[in-house]
C-alpha cells in the first residue's frame, strides 16, 4: 500500500465470495488465502479492471494474506513492456502492494511444455492440422453436436514428433496446433477439444525469440495458478463456462493443488465502452489523445483527470460484488469522487470565461490583500490571502444586461457580493462594434470588506472573481462524457463510435487563476469555487502555462438533463 494514501480496513458485509472464502478458512480447507489479479498487458486498464483489483487484494488484506501480480503474457504480438509497467504502476497508484509476488505466465513456459508433453503421453492432446475456418466448422453450434477432426486419433509418438517439429519452428503459422482431446459431443463448446498450444513466430518482451509456440489462456491460466498455491480464482461471469476446461485440465494432470474458479458480475458502467479492443480502437485512430486522455475510463485517465484512488475504491466498494450482470450510472462513479474531494480539496477561485469589471471609484494604484477560507467546513485548513484591486475579472455567466427577476447575480443597477470582498452594484457596460459586452463598470461600497453591510441590507447574489492584474492565465479543459448514448456498443446496426460525443472536451485558452495556484501542487485537487473540481494537468502544464483539467462539476448536470429528456418523450 502507498505511504501517502493508506488503506483502511473497513467491516464489510460479506458478499457471496467472501462467504466462500470465510466459510473455507472456518472449515480447515485452507489455512491461508491466496488470490490473484491477473491482467494481459495488452493495453491499459479500466475502471472494471479496479473492480477486480480491490476484490482480489481486498480479500487478501483482509485476511492478512497475499494477493499476486501476475501477467498473463501468452500473447506477444499484442504484448509489450510499456503495458507491463502502466499496469504496475496503476495497481500500485491504487494503494496495493504485491510485494515480493509479481509473477508472469512466461515465467512457466517451460513447465507448461511439459505439461503439454504428460497430455499428449496420456491420450489426451493431440496436434490437429484443420484450419481455422474447418475448425469452426467440425465444432457444431449450440444445438448441433460437433465432428471429429480426422487427426484426432493419431498415435502419441506422431503427436509427440509433431509438437516437437512446432516448438523448433519447423511448421508455420496457422499451419496446426495442439488440441485437448475432451469431448466434441458436450454441450459445452469449450469443451469440444479446445486449442491450448498455437504458433506464434513473434519475440516476446520477456523470452525474446526462445519460444515460437504459446499457450493459450485457459491452458495456462489454470496452471499458473496451481504453480502458485493460489486457493481462489476470482474472475467475470464470461469465464462460467471455461470453469469446465480449468478443472479438467488440473483432474487430468492430477496436480497436488486445485485452486477454486468462482465469478462474479463484470462491471458494466453506461456512456462508456469497457473493452480493451474498443478502447485501443480510440487510440490508434485518433479519437482521443491517448490511453491517459481523462475521457477514458481507464485508470490512467481517471489519475490524470483528478480522481483519487480512495474515490475508486469506494466505488467498487459500493456497486459490491453479485453473481449477476447490471449496468452502474456513471454518476454513481462521479458521485464517489464529489464526496471525497467535498471533504479534502481546498477552495480557490478560477474565472472560466472571463468579463472585465472595472470598479470606477476605487483607486487605480490601490491594493488589497482579503483573507479567503481554503474549506469553509473546515477551519484547520486555515486561509490564504488573494489581492484585490480596482480592475477584475468574472464569470461571463455572471453578468446579465437586462435579467430576469429571478437572476441572482450581477445586472445593471443591481447589488452583488464579490466573494471575500465588497459589495457592489453595476452602473454601466461598455460594448465592441458588434454590441458584444466587454467591460461591467461598478461602483463599491467601502464599508462592505468582507461582504457583510453594516447598515444590515441584504444582497442575495455572490459571485466569485479573479484579480486581473494578479491573476495567472491559465488553459481550462471541461471534460464531458465521451459517448451520447448510455450503451454505445449496443446497437447491432451502428458502429460504436458513432455515438462518439463531439462535446466530450472544450478548451478554455484564457481563462484566469488566483495567484495561490502559481505553485499548484500536481497532485492536488481544487474546487474552483462555484464551478467544480479542478487538478493541474501533469502532462501538458508547464511553469508559467497552466493546463488545469476538470474532474467533475459541482453537481450532476446529466441527471437533470436525463429527466428532462423522459419527461419530454412521456409528453409525446
Amino acid at each position: 500500500m502507498s505511504k501517502n494514501d493508506p488503506i483502511e480496513t473497513k467491516s464489510q458485509s460479506l458478499d457471496f465470495i467472501r462467504t466462500i472464502v470465510k466459510e473455507d478458512l472456518a472449515s480447515g480447507k485452507h489455512k491461508q488465502v491466496i488470490t490473484r489479479f491477473p491482467p494481459e498487458p495488452n493495453g491499459f486498464l479500466h475502471i472494471g479492471h479496479a473492480k477486480s483489483i480491490c476484490l482480489n487484494f481486498g480479500i487478501a488484506l483482509e485476511n492478512e494474506s497475499t494477493c499476486h501480480l501476475r501477467f498473463d503474457d501468452t500473447n506477444p504480438s499484442k504484448e509489450s513492456v510499456d503495458y507491463v509497467d502502466a499496469i504496475k504502476n496503476d495497481v500500485a497508484w491504487l494503494g496495493f502492494n504485491w510485494g515480493d509476488h509479481l509473477y508472469y505466465a512466461s515465467d512457466y513456459f517451460d513447465k507448461l511444455y511439459e505439461f503439454a508433453i504428460a497430455l499428449i503421453k496420456k491420450g489426451k492432446a493431440y496436434v490437429c492440422h484443420l484450419n481455422s475456418d474447418q475448425t469452426r466448422e467440425y465444432r457444431g453450434t449450440l444445438t448441433e453436436p460437433g465432428k471429429e477432426s480426422p487427426f484426432r486419433n493419431r498415435s502419441v509418438e506422431e503427436n509427440l514428433a509433431l509438437f516437437e517439429h512446432m516448438k523448433n519452428g519447423e511448421l508455420n503459422e496457422g499451419e496446426c496446433v495442439l488440441r485437448a482431446k475432451i469431448d466434441m459431443q458436450s454441450p459445452n463448446l469449450i469443451m469440444r477439444d479446445p486449442v491450448i498450444y498455437r504458433i506464434l513466430k513473434a519475440k516476446h518482451h520477456r523470452t525474446d525469440d526462445k519460444w515460437c509456440i504459446y499457450p493459450m489462456y485457459d491452458f495456462t491460466h489454470c496452471l499458473s495458478d496451481m504453480l502458485e498455491n493460489i486457493t481462489h480464482s476470482l474472475c467475470t461471469l464470461e469465464f462460467e463456462n471455461n470453469r469446465a476446461l480449468y478443472d479438467w485440465v488440473l483432474d487430468e494432470l492430477d496436480t497436488p493443488c486445485h485452486p477454486q474458479q468462482i465469478e462474479f458480475a463484470r462491471l458494466n458502467i453506461n456512456f462508456t465502452v469497457m473493452s480493451k479492443r474498443k478502447l485501443l480502437q480510440l487510440v490508434e485512430e485518433q479519437h482521443v489523445n491517448s490511453w491517459d486522455d481523462p475521457r477514458m475510463l481507464t485508470i490512467s485517465g481517471l489519475r490524470r483527470r483528478g480522481y483519487t484512488p480512495a474515490s475508486i475504491r469506494n466505488f467498487c466498494d459500493t456497486i459490491g460484488i453479485g453473481k449477476r450482470g447490471s449496468w452502474i450510472d456513471l454518476g454513481v462513479l462521479e458521485n464517489s469522487i464529489r464526496d471525497d474531494l467535498n471533504e479534502s480539496a481546498p477552495r480557490v477561485m478560477g474565472v472560466l470565461k472571463p468579463l472585465k469589471l472595472v470598479i470606477t471609484n476605487y483607486p487605480e494604484d490601490k491594493e488589497e490583500e482579503l483573507d479567503a477560507h481554503n474549506h469553509p467546513k473546515n477551519p484547520e485548513m486555515g486561509t490564504r490571502k488573494v489581492p484585490f484591486c480596482r480592475e477584475l475579472y468574472i464569470e461571463e455567466t455572471d453578468f446579465m444586461e437586462n435579467a430576469p427577476r429571478k437572476f441572482f447575480r450581477l445586472s445593471q443597477g443591481r447589488e452583488v457580493r464579490l466573494r471575500y470582498a465588497y459589495l457592489i452594484t453595476c452602473q454601466d457596460v461598455i460594448k465592441d462594434e458588434q454590441g458584444n459586452i466587454i467591460e461591467v463598470h461598478c461602483t463599491y461600497d467601502p464599508e462592505t470588506r468582507g461582504g457583510s453591510a453594516p447598515d444590515g441590507r441584504k444582497v442575495k447574489g455572490t459571485i466569485h472573481w479573479v484579480s486581473a492584474r494578479h491573476g495567472i492565465k491559465s488553459e481550462v479543459r471541461l471534460y464531458d462524457r465521451l459517448f451520447t448514448v448510455e450503451h454505445p456498443d449496443m446497437d447491432k446496426e451502428k458502429d460504436f463510435k458513432e455515438f462518439l460525443n463531439p462535446k466530450s472536451l472544450e478548451v478554455l485558452e484564457s481563462s484566469v487563476v488566483e495567484t495561490s495556484l502559481a505553485s499548484a501542487d500536481p497532485s492536488q485537487r481544487y474546487q474552483f469555487e462555484r464551478q467544480g473540481y479542478f487538478c493541474l494537468d501533469k502532462k501538458d502544464s508547464k511553469p508559467g502555462s497552466l493546463v488545469f483539467n476538470r474532474t467533475v462539476t459541482l453537481r450532476d448536470s446529466w441527471a437533470k438533463l436525463v429527466k428532462k429528456g423522459k419527461q419530454a418523450t412521456a409528453k409525446k
